[in-house]
């Protein structure tokens, strides 16, 4: 990607900063939580479901969907992370996200330049899955397990 198209500033409308400001606070959890949402906003449900996949498509919005602590569910996560030669980094992100288990994959200005989150249904899984990276990479993995969790609401309002 170009630096021109990063930087590029998208035309919100009223009602698409309406719902991102909204949907940072929770999505209502009923049967039909998009027409919630359209009551609360004054508009109808499948005008609210048109703008989010309006502001998915235009990357926007880059994920929508649910969190899941993976530890009250059983399973477990852990922040990794990889120094990989610059000439490398497009080969090892696609070697990388081909793990089912990986969630997120960022890029950093960093001698560990990629960070990723591992989660999985057990943490024996976990050692499995760097095992299987540092194969597939050639390259060894930096785990840098939670050890200790901070809740911080955070709300950006657009």
């Amino acid at each position: 990607m170009d630096k021109a198209a990063s930087t590029q500033v998208s035309e919100l409308s009223a009602l698409d900063i309406a719902l991102i400001n909204l949907l940072q606070k929770g999505l209502p959890v009923c049967e039909r939580p998009f027409a919630e949402i359209a009551i609360t906003l004054n508009t109808t449900e499948a005008e609210v479901i048109e703008h989010l996949k309006a502001l998915r498509e235009n990357k926007i919005l880059t994920r929508f969907g649910p969190m899941f602590d993976a530890a009250c569910l059983g399973g477990a996560f852990t922040l990794a992370a990889l120094a990989v030669p610059e000439a490398d980094f497009d080969k090892v992100t696609e070697q990388v996200n081909s793990f089912e288990q990986i969630a997120h994959n960022y890029r950093r200005d960093h001698t560990f330049n990629m960070w990723f989150v591992i989660a999985t249904e057990s943490q024996s899984e976990i050692e499995q899955v760097i095992n299987a990276i540092e194969k597939k990479t050639q390259l060894p993995v930096l785990n840098t397990p939670k050890l200790e969790e901070f809740y911080v609401g955070l709300y950006l309002p657009v």
